[in-house]
């Protein structure tokens, strides 16, 4: 969050310097107050998340005020000094605490999360994660990654790359101000207003559609820090209001703000139109203190001790979440009173950092005199945390296991029947190698992701790929969510030995059933609507031969009494199955895979020496079994494959078999065990397969 020019003194706020806005600074201090409140865990400010957005507000406002004055003084912009406030300013601080947030990470959380963390800190230092994480948050394989101890960094992204941008357009609209002659700031006000119309509708559409990815991208916010750009350019305008409308204008912004924060919930699709609460209340505060006087907010924001937050509100933000992950990561879930401790701990370092590093570095007479010692302090500590996040991501490149010798590995194949409880015997109990290493479980995934196969989660889109026998006319359909995909390795296989060519249908999280579900506390509307589509297609021009599914689902809700039911699940798989057999088109189905109950592989990596005690689990049959069992009993040209007896022998789920890691992300078994599964596989499939198509 960018600090404000002239700094001011705590105990004093009523003599601060001339342009200072006690208001303002206190305005920071209700804004790093609710993020580090809705980071705790506390309770009543559910909408807390929404001091990001203030900030975003008065960081518009302040820089732009500032690089207008600059016009209107000079007639140019010198973009060099521009830059070298801001790197003297923010980058030293941030330095620090991204290598605090590099040694705390290896020091509290789990090796698995290294790299990628490591990766995120050289991002934050670059001032490009917020992409990083918008990528991220769209990508189903990454659903077991654990909050980033620099996830907070995304703001500060989004702010720098403002700040990259909104000099460049201010100086152009300048030019043209100088070469036309037009009045200044309705001209650059008119300017700011086509870049804040557009991203305010473009945050409202990608929310709607795409919410994961809109929260973090820089074109859903660039509205919020251009609202406060337009209450800099209409300063004058501000001050014209009469005292008492200006203090009623500045009281209802801090309502409309506060409103924002209590009755915002993490369920508000954000930022999109939500986030115009509070920020036209962060607005209005502002707008409405030129003029306010005395009888405004400033009686309760210019108190010292919310003028010595603001203050410190850059340090503090920087350094309360990656205490608070590194605390979770130490201890586990943290309960309200403990997330409280942790966050008001994070105001020694806040403290020591601000009077240590970043007031002495900003305020140094060499570098206040040489733009060049400034920008070169800048890209010096950018480069330190880009070496913190690279000595990170370098220490999680070895699990310390050795690599499986070529041959070793045979998994699934050294159970024999798996369904035999002496299998259990023969599993290794102090595995010293295995595959894949299980800090790349995650990426041993069936090639399908790497071909773009699998839908995501906000498309309605029909993709399929073909696999097996890509020149046969014998087309089988491999239909539904993850769980069936995991199984491309031996289906492929398969379908190679037998001439067969499979065509993929997937689509992330969603499975194959008419009847909606729920994806995080949302009803996921386009699933039901890809499915519709592929049935279209599966009963019509593309008709296969068969068709295999899968599904973790258990049950899909109804719309009417918002109830949960498996009965509805059931019945969904058996419209769509019987419209199937309509177009005499059968159906295999393949039970749902055992859930783990834990991080198969990151429990492997902290448990060396007794990782077969420490990682096993309970047997189970998988979520989404049940509802495919009963479908398939009620339609006739339906059967049903189990192949958990392969995965958990003897009622135990076992992480490594036969030398192989088994289960990847969740649920989901590794591609290399499915592979070594193809032969058990086969053995069950493809006498339905003849059975069902004859032939």
């Amino acid at each position: 969050m960018t600090q404000q020019t002239l700094a001011p003194s705590p105990s004093t706020p009523a003599a601060a310097p001339r342009g200072f806005r006690p208001d303002v600074e206190g305005l920071r201090a209700i804004a790093v107050g609710t993020v580090l409140w809705y980071h705790a865990g506390l309770p009543v400010l559910n909408g807390g998340f929404a001091g990001v957005d203030i900030f975003f507000v008065i960081s518009g406002f302040l820089i732009t005020g500032q690089l207008v004055r600059e016009v209107e003084r000079d007639g140019r912009i010198s973009l060099p000094r521009f830059y070298a406030r801001r790197a003297k300013r923010l980058f030293p601080a941030a330095a620090v605490a991204l290598i605090a947030s590099a040694i705390l990470t290896r020091l509290t959380l789990s090796r698995t999360d290294w790299e990628t963390f490591g990766g995120d800190i050289v991002a934050a230092a670059a001032y490009f994660v917020n992409w990083r994480f918008a990528s991220r948050a769209v990508d189903y394989l990454a659903e077991d990654v654990s909050p980033s101890p620099v996830q907070h960094f995304w703001s500060l992204a989004v702010e720098e790359q403002y700040y990259i941008v909104w000099p460049l357009l201010l100086l152009l609209l300048a030019i043209v101000i100088r070469r036309r002659g037009w009045p200044t700031r309705p001209t650059m006000g008119i300017g700011l207003a086509l870049i804040v119309i557009p991203s305010l509708i473009w945050s409202v559409y990608l929310t709607q559609t795409n919410p994961a990815r809109a929260y973090f991208v820089t074109t859903t916010r660039l509205w919020e820090l251009g609202i406060g750009a337009l209450v800099a350019i209409g300063a004058a305008t501000w001050g014209r209001i009469p005292p008492r409308w200006a203090a009623l204008l500045a009281w209802a912004g801090l309502a409309l703000l506060s409103i924002g924060v209590l009755v915002q919930t993490t369920a508000t699709p954000w930022p999109g139109s939500a986030a115009l609460v509070p920020v036209l209340g962060a607005a209005a505060v502002i707008a409405g203190g030129f003029n306010a006087g005395p009888a405004g907010p400033v009686r309760l924001l210019g108190l010292r001790p919310m003028v010595w937050i603001g203050g410190l509100s850059y340090s503090l933000y920087l350094w309360h979440w990656p205490l608070v992950v590194a605390a979770t990561g130490r201890w586990g879930e943290l309960n309200n009173w403990q997330g409280a401790a942790v966050v008001t701990a994070s105001v020694i370092p806040a403290w020591l950092t601000h009077h240590f590093v970043e007031n002495p570095l900003r305020h140094n007479k060499a570098v206040s005199a040489s733009t060049r010692v400034a920008l070169s302090l800048g890209l010096v500590c950018s480069l330190l945390g880009v070496a913190a996040g690279g000595w990170l991501a370098h220490a999680g490149t070895s699990s310390g296991f050795a690599s499986a010798k070529p041959g070793s590995s045979v998994g699934a194949e050294a159970l024999g029947n798996g369904a035999d409880p002496a299998t259990a015997l023969k599993i290794d109990m102090h595995p010293t190698s295995m595959t894949p290493d299980p800090l790349k479980a995650t990426a041993d995934v069936p090639k399908l992701y790497a071909d773009g196969c699998q839908v995501a989660q906000p498309s309605v889109e029909v993709l399929s790929c073909d696999y097996g026998d890509t020149k046969s006319k014998k087309i089988i359909a491999l239909v539904g969510d993850s769980k069936m995909v995991q199984w491309l390795p031996a289906v492929d296989a398969m379908a190679k030995d037998n001439g067969w060519r499979i065509r993929t249908y997937a689509k992330s999280s969603c499975p194959w059933n008419p009847n909606p579900i729920r994806h995080k506390n949302a009803a996921y509307t386009a699933c039901v609507t890809w499915g519709q589509k592929v049935l279209t297609l599966l009963t019509g021009k593309q008709k296969p031969m068969l068709v295999l599914t899968s599904g973790i689902r258990s049950a899909a809700y109804d719309v009417k009494t918002g109830e949960e039911e498996q009965s509805l699940m059931v019945d969904g798989y058996v419209d769509y199955w019987s419209a199937l057999a309509k177009a005499k088109v059968p159906v295999v189905a393949i039970a749902d895979t055992p859930q783990p109950g834990k991080i198969v592989y990151e429990c492997v990596l902290n448990h060396h020496d007794d990782l077969m005690t420490a990682c096993k689990g309970d047997w189970n049959r998988g979520t989404g079994t049940a509802a495919l069992e009963a479908a398939v009993k009620q339609v006739p040209t339906a059967r049903f494959v189990d192949l958990n007896p392969w995965i958990c022998p003897a009622e135990q789920c076992w992480p490594v078999i036969g030398g192989v890691l088994v289960y990847r992300q969740g649920s989901h078994i590794t591609a290399t065990y499915a592979a070594s599964l193809a032969p058990e596989f086969a053995r069950q499939v493809v006498p339905l397969v003849k059975e069902l198509t004859r032939g």
